[in-house]
C-alpha cells in the first residue's frame, strides 16, 4: 500500500482508502483499498473500492484522489491513468508512458462499498500552452458557489507547481492559474531544486486564521502557511517547513467528527525493493495526527487522543534524589512485542541529555537516539540530525513516541516529527527498552505503556 486516499467521516464511521496493489508487495496496478473504523483507531477491511476499468481513462491504474460530498452522496475525484504514445503522455518516464486525467466516482451505498464511475474524465488534459511534468492528485473543496480543486504538477525546467481549477458542479472544470510553485527565495524555497519535480498530493485547507498548503516531493511532505485571497484565489505563503523528517510521504487530511483537521501519511519502506517484495508486505498508514497553527503561523501536530484507548500496562518512572534507582527504573522498562507508547518531558535548562531506544534480542541494538544540547542554536537532534524546534526558557522538551514492530513515530513538542523504520530478524518482535545518558534529575515525566493491536489480524492480510 502507499498513498492515503479520500479519508472521510461518513454516517458515523471513518473510511480510509489507500493506494493498493492486489498483485504483490510492490508498486503497480493501482487500486483503492478500503478500511472502516468507528474511532480512527480500530479498523476492519472492506472490499477494494476502485479498480481500473478496461478501456477506460483509468485502465492502467486508479491513482490518488480526495473525497467530498455532493447532494447527500460521497464522491471521489481521483486521477486515472492509461497507456498512450509518448507524445501524449504526462508521465513520460513510465513504462509504458501514461496519460493522467481527473476522474469522478460516486458512492452507491452508505458503507461506500460500491461506486459508479463517470465514464469520461472531468478534466481530461493539462492547461493548454502549459508544458507540465505530471498532472494528478486532485483535492476538491466547496467554497461559496464554486467547487475548487488543486492538482499536482510541475513546470518544465522550473520545478514543482500546484494548479487551480474551479467548477459549478464537479463535472465541468475551468483552469484558473498556478496557485503555488517552486520559489528560489522566501518561505517557498527549500532544497534541493529539481527542474523536473512534481509537487504531488497537494491540498489546501483553512487552519486557525490562516490557510495551509501541503504537498510532497523529493521523498518528503512539505507545508506552507499563509493567506488565501478568496476573491482572487491566490495564496501568499508566510511560513514553511517539513511535515515529517523521516519515512513519511503523500500526506492527506480530513475532518474528524468534531471538526478537527486530521493528518494521515504513507509510512514508506527504507529497505530495498527486493527485500520487501520477498517479505510480502510493504507500506504502512501513519497514526492520525491533529493539526493546529501557532500564533506565528507554524504548523503544530499532536497524536489523536483516541489512540489512548490502546494503552495498558503503564510503566511510570518515579524520579527521586537517588540517581542509581532512577537509572534502574529506566533500564527496567521493557516494551513487549515491540509495541508501545512513550511520553517523556525534560527540563530544557538542565543541560545535555541523550535518550536511546533499543531492541533487546541476542544483542542490544540501538534503534533511535535523541539528543538535547541547550548550548546549540538547534538544541534537539534525532539520529544526529538537528530538528527545528523552538523553545522558550520556560518550556520543557517533550517527546511522544509510538513503536510498532518496524516503525517509530516521534513528535517533538508538537513542532517536528520523525518517522523511523527498522527491520529486525526473527518471527517475533523483541522487547524494546530505554537508556538515559545524563543526570535523571532533568526528567519531569517518563512513562511507557504497552499498546494493544488495532485489529485481530493487525491488517496484515
Amino acid at each position: 500500500m502507499n498513498d492515503p486516499n479520500g479519508p472521510i467521516y461518513w454516517n458515523g464511521s471513518y473510511h480510509m482508502f489507500y493506494q493498493y496493489n492486489p498483485d504483490g508487495a510492490y508498486w503497480g496496478d493501482m487500486h483503492w483499498g478500503h478500511a472502516i473504523s468507528p474511532d480512527m483507531v480500530h479498523w476492519r477491511h472492506l472490499p477494494v473500492a476502485l479498480s481500473p476499468t478496461p478501456g477506460g481513462p483509468d485502465s492502467a491504474g486508479c491513482f490518488t484522489g480526495t473525497a467530498a460530498t455532493q447532494n447527500g452522496r460521497v464522491i471521489m475525484m481521483y486521477t486515472g491513468v492509461r497507456a498512450v504514445p509518448l507524445d501524449q503522455a504526462t508521465i513520460k518516464d513510465g513504462h509504458p508512458p501514461l496519460r493522467e486525467s481527473q476522474c469522478l466516482a460516486i458512492a452507491d451505498d452508505p458503507e461506500l462499498k460500491t461506486w459508479t464511475k463517470v465514464p469520461t474524465p472531468v478534466i481530461s488534459v493539462p492547461p493548454r500552452g502549459l508544458q507540465v511534468n505530471g498532472f494528478r492528485d486532485p483535492s476538491p473543496w466547496r467554497q461559496g458557489d464554486w467547487w475548487y480543486t488543486v492538482i499536482a504538477s510541475g513546470i518544465v525546467n522550473q520545478g514543482g507547481a500546484v494548479l487551480l481549477y474551479r467548477s459549478r458542479d464537479l463535472r465541468a472544470w475551468e483552469y484558473m492559474h498556478i496557485l503555488a510553485h517552486r520559489d528560489r527565495s522566501g518561505p517557498a524555497a527549500f532544497d534541493s531544486f529539481d527542474p523536473w519535480e512534481v509537487w504531488e498530493c497537494p491540498e489546501i485547507f483553512p487552519l486557525g486564521d490562516r490557510h495551509v498548503l501541503i504537498f510532497s516531493t523529493a521523498g518528503k511532505t512539505y507545508w506552507q502557511s499563509g493567506r488565501l485571497d478568496e476573491q482572487k484565489m491566490t495564496f501568499h505563503p508566510e511560513q514553511a517547513g517539513i511535515v515529517d523528517f523521516g519515512s513519511y510521504y503523500a500526506a492527506k487530511t480530513q475532518l474528524d467528527k468534531s471538526g478537527n483537521r486530521i493528518l494521515w501519511g504513507w509510512i514508506t519502506e527504507s529497505r530495498p525493493l527486493a527485500e520487501y517484495k520477498a517479505a510480502g508486505w510493504a507500506g504502512l498508514m501513519s497514526l492520525p495526527r491533529v493539526l493546529s497553527i501557532s500564533e506565528d503561523g507554524r504548523l503544530r501536530m499532536r497524536f489523536a487522543s483516541e489512540l489512548q484507548i490502546l494503552r495498558h500496562k503503564e510503566r511510570p518512572v518515579n524520579i527521586s534524589e537517588n540517581e542509581t534507582e532512577n537509572q534502574r527504573q529506566i533500564t527496567s522498562i521493557k516494551i513487549e512485542n515491540g509495541c508501545g507508547e512513550i511520553l517523556c518531558a525534560m527540563q530544557k535548562s538542565a543541560g545535555p541529555f541523550q535518550l536511546t531506544v533499543s531492541a533487546f534480542s541476542e544483542h542490544t541494538l540501538p534503534l533511535l537516539t535523541i539528543d538535547h544540547d541547550p548550548s546549540r542554536s538547534t538544541p534537539v537532534s534525532i539520529e544526529a540530525r538537528p530538528i527545528p524546534v523552538s523553545l522558550n526558557e520556560h518550556e520543557s522538551v517533550e517527546l511522544h513516541l509510538y513503536i510498532d514492530a518496524s516503525v517509530i513515530e516521534i513528535l517533538v513538542n508538537g513542532q517536528a516529527a520523525w518517522t523511523k523504520r527498522f527491520y529486525l530478524k526473527g518471527a517475533n518482535s523483541p522487547e524494546i527498552g530505554l537508556q538515559w545518558k545524563s543526570s535523571t534529575r532533568s526528567i519531569k515525566k517518563l512513562t511507557a505503556w504497552q499498546i494493544a493491536p488495532i485489529s485481530d489480524d493487525r491488517l496484515t492480510t
